[in-house]
């Protein structure tokens, strides 16, 4: 995972830039690549061409040595800045033996000889769908003067675009990047790409399972009793994620897991130990040139999480760090964890200061990539708030709003709190396989059914009985708990007395003046929003970050589940009272 800047002039027709705006352009670019130097530490590159300049900023997790980029074709025409992992690059290279000469051992190369075979046809969405992976890339095609910018299909993998003055376009790993340099800024679609000779974004990513219609239909794992009477599904579920590990356990440098205690962690990391003993991508039976599994859990003396991820670890048989975090620790590093999260949203950012502390330790090791338990929850309904779910149809459409809306929120905090410190994070709940296993499941084997001792089954109970021969009882039937209550209940009690203290009722009640775009709801936001327009000063920052009531992670549609919900907006998981052990 990396960091890229492209810029593009194609409004002339064809001719070059002028040299000397050329060479203005490029030591611009260059200003501007070094303010994401922190997601890729290893290698610096840039290209200059006539009507395009590509910069970045390498962390080298496949082929270190010589894998830098930009990349550039066989024939010295394409050229290429991308940011992430293609997992079936193995596969995609074998289509192109003897007709494309690869020239790095990087996973992404793949995408140059896949241009080059969907270029005359102009199918870039069949292009893009054969790639499995987490991704954003530019890529310039030099002898046609165009260009094709692409991004994963949930938005794992960051991605910006903006317009200078003069009209020129900017692509860029974050925002930080295209702030003062371009007018108008916005966040690049998840699932889309951009053909400069179209020249607006494209919808690659499209799944039957969007529709109820679907999957009501569906093959059911339980009956309404909650007895299991096919496992076969159960056992769908399972393989799926297993292989989806499997496939992003690819590295050739260290790499650990992140183990809250959760249940999503737990699994995650039971299954790498599982395959962490030898090299995945070696036809060999040769051992893991890393063979010992880290695993790193973060939280306040005595959190609910830490309690739960040293069980996890010692029945899972990782070497495990707990790391200890004070309250004053994660306030001074509010103002730093903003500038990199690049939101002033409530739960991403409670959320992402522990992770972000986390990810400086895990540096701090040597580590340069983990795995995540991310996308789990809107995956098989896993947020309190689902147990008031009416109905599978209401069940299931949240899950694909909740899906849809995943890269300003967890994708984000995840990538973005460990990229500060260069360190990939990888989400195989997240892998594009798996997505379609998980949502094309029957609804009602994923809900909180009633049972005939009169109370509600667990959330996630198909993923739980998955896998419940590899965790610890106490771990695979643990209760939900949110990131950022888990890491210590204290942590958000604080930043609320904290901030309501720091903001001055007069300033509240003037928040429609002093942000008129996206005003604060609450005191909380309006600190973090301070400190966020202060970094990031423009109207067009302020409307890349989502702005939406909701209850313990739900969304704004959710809110209609409860009439009590109707005048919250609070996402903590404690608010849900009568369904979390712990709300108080």
């Amino acid at each position: 995972m990396c960091g890229f800047i492209g810029c593009f002039d194609l409004s002339s027709g064809g001719k070059p830039i002028e040299e000397g705006l050329r060479e203005e352009l490029r030591a611009q670019v260059l200003e501007m690549s070094k303010k994401i130097r922190h997601r890729g530490p290893d290698w610096s590159g840039v290209y200059t061409g006539p009507n395009a300049i590509l910069s970045h900023e390498r962390l080298s997790i496949v082929d270190p040595l010589s894998g830098k980029q930009p990349l550039v074709s066989d024939d010295q025409k394409i050229i290429l800045a991308a940011n992430g992992e293609i997992y079936n690059h193995k596969e995609i290279r074998a289509q192109f033996n003897g007709s494309y000469n690869f020239r790095t051992g990087s996973d992404c190369e793949v995408i140059i000889p896949l241009y080059k075979k969907y270029r005359d046809s102009g199918d870039f969405s069949a292009m893009v769908e054969e790639l499995s992976g987490i991704f954003a890339f530019a890529l310039y095609d030099s002898e046609r003067d165009c260009y094709l910018i692409g991004r994963d299909q949930i938005g794992v993998i960051p991605l910006y675009q903006g317009w200078d003055k003069a009209g020129r376009y900017y692509v860029a790993s974050e925002l930080k990047a295209l702030e003062g340099d371009c007018q108008t800024i916005e966040e690049f679609p998840n699932g889309h790409y951009l053909y400069s000779k179209d020249g607006k974004p494209v919808r690659w990513y499209k799944r039957d399972w969007e529709s109820f219609d679907s999957v009501k239909g569906a093959a059911r794992a339980s009956d309404a009793l909650g007895q299991v009477i096919n496992p076969a599904v159960i056992e769908k579920v399972r393989d799926g994620l297993e292989a989806a590990v499997k496939a992003q356990l690819m590295s050739d440098v260290p790499y650990g897991v992140l183990l809250s205690g959760g249940l999503d962690s737990s699994i995650i990391a039971a299954v790498t130990q599982k395959y962490s003993k030898k090299r995945i991508e070696s036809d060999s039976k040769e051992g893991a040139w890393w063979p010992r599994l880290h695993s790193f859990a973060i939280g306040l003396e005595g959190s609910p999480d830490l309690i739960a991820a040293q069980k996890a670890a010692d029945y899972i048989g990782t070497v495990h760090h707990e790391v200890h975090f004070t309250i004053q620790e994660a306030l001074d590093a509010l103002p730093d964890v903003i500038y990199h999260i690049e939101t002033y949203d409530i739960t991403t950012v409670r959320a992402s200061t522990p992770m972000y502390l986390l990810a400086r330790v895990i540096k701090s090791m040597g580590i340069k990539m983990v795995l995540s338990g991310e996308g789990s929850d809107e995956l098989f309904g896993g947020y309190l708030y689902f147990h008031k779910a009416p109905n599978a149809q209401e069940f299931h459409e949240e899950l694909v709003r909740k899906m849809s809306k995943l890269h300003l929120y967890d994708c984000l905090r995840a990538n973005k709190s460990l990229m500060a410190w260069g360190v990939e994070g990888r989400v195989p709940f997240l892998d594009k396989e798996f997505i379609d296993i998980a949502m094309g499941l029957n609804p009602s084997d994923k809900m909180n059914i009633k049972l005939p001792d009169g109370k509600q089954r667990i959330e996630k109970w198909i993923l739980r009985k998955a896998f419940e021969d590899l965790l610890p009882e106490s771990i695979c039937w643990r209760q939900k708990e949110q990131f950022s209550d888990g890491v210590g209940y204290n942590w958000i009690d604080t930043l609320k007395k904290m901030t309501e203290e720091k903001v001055s009722d007069a300033e509240f009640t003037r928040r429609e003046n002093r942000f008129p775009v996206n005003p604060p709801k609450t005191k909380e936001e309006y600190y973090y929003r301070e400190i966020y327009s202060r970094l990031f000063p423009s109207d067009s920052a302020a409307r890349c970050v989502p702005h939406e009531a909701g209850v313990a992670c739900s969304t704004a549609k959710a809110l209609e589940w409860d009439a009590a919900w109707k005048n919250m907006d609070e996402p903590s998981g404690r608010a849900i009272a009568g369904v979390h052990d712990k709300a108080y």
